[in-house]
């Protein structure tokens, strides 16, 4: 049997330092009679997508080692590419793609989920020609991740200080949407095009997104009090955001915005600037990634066997 080719990628400054502990990872777990392997370091912005790209026609498998901008810069050199899989190994701040797909968090327990290669196709999307594959927006969240970039401390603890300070500061904008020609006029405090179901760190934008069901979910917050706020963040973690009133989702594939000020935008958490027009489109089953199967089967067991349980045990569970 012909062993597979792997490339990871890593960053080696990204968020939470995990990175340096992947040759011992990948020695101790990585099956070698499976694989083989070889690891580059990023050097500079947008690095990891020339490396994709030139590794595709190489390897079976190109694994980001790192936060969402590195699986983003990743995943852009292999959209298209029907012979090579995305593999992730997550070490940044929020990591949404990769808690979307249910891959574990540790290193080594990733590692395993890439040993099992299982894979799917998934969705990607641009934003006038740009592409994610994750959540991109403009809005509130995207002023924070723009100032988000420069700062001096990672992880979601330095994100939450920024968010709290400019929460107060921040004006939701005039936006012109149109959603498969359909005109929304409004003032909105985010708007979120939304391929899976989280930002990351389990901050759920839009619920019940699915990753390769063709569709954006076009999530239109609009201004509201803010007294509200702390309802909100508790929707946004306990995935019930869409139950909002002040939230609208639109599920589509095509989406025009404009503005009367330039746009600042994320995408998957990255800042970019654009002018006063958006475009937005999505990229059907665009992308071969790596999965983990295994929540899944371990549910369908964890519910089966509740089912059998007496009603007095079910009452007990139910109450905990």
């Amino acid at each position: 049997m012909k062993k597979g080719k792997i490339l990871f990628i890593v960053n080696p400054i990204s968020g939470t330092g995990k990175q340096n502990e992947i040759y011992k990872a990948l020695e101790d777990s990585l099956e070698a009679s499976k694989f083989t392997h070889d690891i580059v370091f990023t050097e500079y912005r947008g690095h990891a997508t020339q490396l994709s790209n030139q590794a595709q026609n190489i390897y079976s498998m190109v694994v980001a080692v790192g936060g969402d901008g590195t699986v983003n810069e990743v995943a852009k050199g292999l959209i298209g590419s029907n012979c090579c899989t995305l593999g992730i190994i997550p070490v940044g701040s929020g990591n949404g793609l990769a808690r979307h797909l249910k891959l574990p968090m540790k290193v080594k327990d990733a590692i395993e989920i890439i040993n099992q290669n299982k894979t799917q196709f998934i969705d990607t999307a641009t934003i006038n020609g740009e592409h994610f594959v994750n959540v991109a927006g403009i809005g509130f969240d995207a002023h924070i991740a723009h100032l988000f970039a420069v700062a001096t401390k990672r992880g979601p603890i330095p994100y939450a200080k920024i968010a709290t300070y400019e929460f107060q500061r921040y004006k939701p904008v005039n936006y012109e949407v149109f959603i498969e020609g359909q005109p929304y006029h409004m003032t909105a405090f985010l708007i979120s095009f939304a391929n899976s179901a989280q930002f990351g760190n389990n901050a759920y934008i839009s619920p019940h997104a699915i990753i390769n069901d063709g569709l954006l979910d076009v999530c239109l917050m609009s201004e509201f009090p803010k007294v509200e706020a702390g309802q909100l963040a508790i929707k946004l973690f306990n995935k019930r955001l869409d139950k909002s009133r002040y939230m609208k989702i639109v599920r589509a594939t095509h989406i025009k915005i404009t503005t009367c000020e330039n746009i600042k935008a994320h995408l998957d958490g990255e800042p970019v600037n654009f002018l006063k027009e958006l475009e937005i489109k999505i990229n059907p089953s665009s992308l071969r990634v790596i999965y983990n199967s295994n929540p899944t089967k371990l549910q369908a067991l964890s519910t089966k066997i509740k089912n059998s349980l007496p009603n007095s045990y079910k009452n007990i569970i139910a109450k905990n």
